[in-house]
């Protein structure tokens, strides 16, 4: 729910010179060039991102000529700008040529939201995004910028939330999950879901708001609750011994891209990528079936999870897992559904300190984890009810 689930509009509907930009002080250019592939070019410029796409157009055009292998001598009236979407942690930009021959190319040039690096690891991100591309995820890495990325253009639509539960579509996610979980990741592979939580827990105790309201109802918050439910929460998944996969933490709708014509599915936007659970990939992705409305009544059912969980298990014969395979997945994702809701939540709390974005961070912090609240009891009984069964069994 980082990259687009939270809604605000950027430049327009739908994310060198110093002409038109302001330049601002370099802050983790090492941060960056320390996880950047050797074989791709960086700079230490960066774009304003609180300016109107007018403004920071010039700045733009001339970070694609810097970065772009051949776009260097060209023309800035060759160039064309347009958002694809805006989020709540990046603004997406279409930037396209068009050469004397007609022929047009484009790159996508991501934004990153201001103060993302207290919730985002970039240099994991950098990291992971070579082996992703080699094995046909996402977009192709370009060029790194102080508070950016350009990366190769994806001909394709940005599912909606209906999309993602059309059981054709779910299918195809399934299997193309199933095959993102196989990369291997050069690296630590420990699982950081509950270090970061926990890092996220930490922060979020020690804010402090200038906004009298806000502060009043930050301070109704009770972290010793919250730290204890998280403790609990990790000592009963780790009973599950859920298998540790490279996930990617953030497969809502707006991170996935359909090319209709070819029948071809994108994974995007690998922010929050890292060695984490299995279930909580999947259980991530079902609490993201509610929207941007936030409608966790359309979290899908056992049936609706039986059929993803075919096709994710054995993505060649779905018709032939079994029962028993299918049953230990259920609790393991129904477990992590909770973990979803906890860190999303502590997530929007960070926000809601630092963010410039017109989001009420606040109020969703209740919403996730007041859905963490009203679904504890059940899915803690579910998880009990099975490893009670296995020490039984």
């Amino acid at each position: 729910m980082g990259s687009e689930g939270r809604g605000w509009n950027g430049a327009a509907a739908g994310s060198g010179n110093g002409v038109g930009g302001r330049e601002e002080k370099p802050t983790t250019t090492a941060a960056v060039a320390a996880g950047a592939p050797a074989d791709v070019p960086t700079s230490r410029a960066s774009v304003d991102i609180s300016l109107p796409l007018p403004e920071m157009t010039p700045r733009i055009i001339g970070l694609c000529k810097e970065l772009v292998k051949g776009w260097s001598s060209l023309d800035s009236s060759c160039f064309s700008i347009e958002t694809v979407s805006g989020g709540i942690t990046n603004l997406l930009l279409k930037v396209s040529i068009k050469e004397d021959t007609g022929n047009e190319f484009s790159v996508t040039v991501r934004l990153y939201g201001p103060n993302t690096d207290l919730v985002i690891d970039r240099k994991r991100e950098l990291q992971a995004i070579p082996y992703l591309s080699a094995a046909g995820f996402g977009a192709r890495l370009l060029g790194i910028f102080e508070n950016g990325v350009v990366q190769s253009f994806i001909n394709a639509r940005t599912l909606s939330p209906a999309d993602m539960r059309e059981p054709r579509i779910a299918a195809e996610i399934a299997k193309e999950l199933h095959r993102f979980h196989q990369v291997d990741i050069p690296g630590p592979k420990e699982p950081q879901l509950w270090d970061d939580m926990f890092k996220f827990l930490k922060k979020a105790s020690a804010l402090e708001f200038a906004d009298n309201k806000k502060q009043k109802r930050y301070e109704t918050v009770s972290f010793r609750e919250i730290q204890d439910e998280v403790k609990e929460l990790k000592d009963l998944s780790d009973l599950l011994h859920a298998p540790v996969v490279f996930a990617h933490n953030d497969l809502l709708s707006g991170n996935l891209m359909l090319n209709d014509l070819e029948g071809k599915l994108y994974f995007i936007d690998f922010e929050y990528g890292s060695y984490s659970y299995r279930g909580y990939d999947i259980a991530n992705h079902f609490n993201e079936y509610a929207g941007f409305d936030c409608d966790y009544n359309m979290y899908p059912d056992k049936d609706v999870q039986y059929h993803f969980f075919r096709n994710y298990l054995q993505p060649d014969r779905p018709s032939e897992v079994l029962a028993h395979d299918l049953e230990a997945l259920y609790v393991e994702t129904n477990t992590f559904r909770l973990a979803s809701h906890i860190y999303w939540a502590l997530w929007a709390l960070i926000q809601a300190n630092v963010s410039p974005i017109d989001f009420d961070y606040l109020e969703y912090f209740f919403l996730r984890y007041g859905e963490y609240k009203k679904q504890r009891e059940s899915c803690f009984s579910l998880a009990q009810g099975f490893l009670s069964e296995l020490r039984n069994g």
